[in-house]
């Protein structure tokens, strides 16, 4: 049996990483227990992980820039259709071409308010520096630290815990979401979370 330490660890062990300061909000485990990664409530088996590694996401701005003018292009289109739709209306019953215009000019005021606030949070949104654990499925756990160093530390405890079966730890983290289709992640993949989030945690 390999000896261990007097807290259960093997002496070959890395150290834990640092339990950075906590701050509102944190409350989320990252924790390895039984062969078995769990980030907050879903649970990843050790065998599963087929890639633990580092990287930045950006916002997806360019995107963002160019999907706000479809939008706005296609629903301007739909008003001014519709709108000549409503005035042709208006030869039989000016009352029901008049209440047409309206509705759908209300309906595209607040369509374009909508396009312009989801334009804004891409254009103002930070990139994160973040820990993603891919799995043999099409899952993949992801947490993000403004603190790298915290995070190269987490990947080599993580693979520690992977070459063997008997490592366990547990970190708190901070948990934040945010919409998929806002940012690059690199490869093609589905993130831990809701659906159209990802459940991302910040240590």
């Amino acid at each position: 049996m390999e000896p261990t330490d007097p807290a259960g660890r093997p002496w070959n062990a890395p150290p834990p990483p640092p339990v950075p300061p906590l701050t509102r909000g944190a409350d989320v485990d990252l924790r390895v227990s039984k062969r078995l990664l769990w980030v907050g409530g879903a649970a990843y088996p050790l065998q599963n992980i087929a890639r633990v590694y580092t990287l930045t996401i950006h916002p997806r701005r360019k995107e963002a820039v160019v999907r706000f003018c479809k939008s706005v292009a296609i629903t301007l289109a739909v008003a001014i259709a519709l709108t000549i739709l409503g005035a042709v209306a208006a030869i039989g019953s000016e009352d029901v071409g008049g209440g047409i215009v309206t509705f759908v000019w209300y309906v595209t005021v607040a369509g374009l308010i909508y396009f312009l606030v989801e334009l804004i949070s891409v254009l103002t949104a930070q990139s994160h520096y973040v820990l993603a654990v891919e799995t043999s499925g099409p899952s993949t756990a992801v947490v993000t630290s403004t603190n790298r160093e915290h995070l190269n530390q987490l990947v080599g405890y993580i693979a520690h815990a992977i070459e063997n079966p008997e490592a366990e730890f547990q970190v708190k983290v901070e948990s934040i979401t945010i919409s998929p289709r806002n940012y690059y992640f690199g490869d093609n993949v589905n993130m831990y979370g809701g659906t159209g989030n990802v459940g991302m945690a910040s240590a």
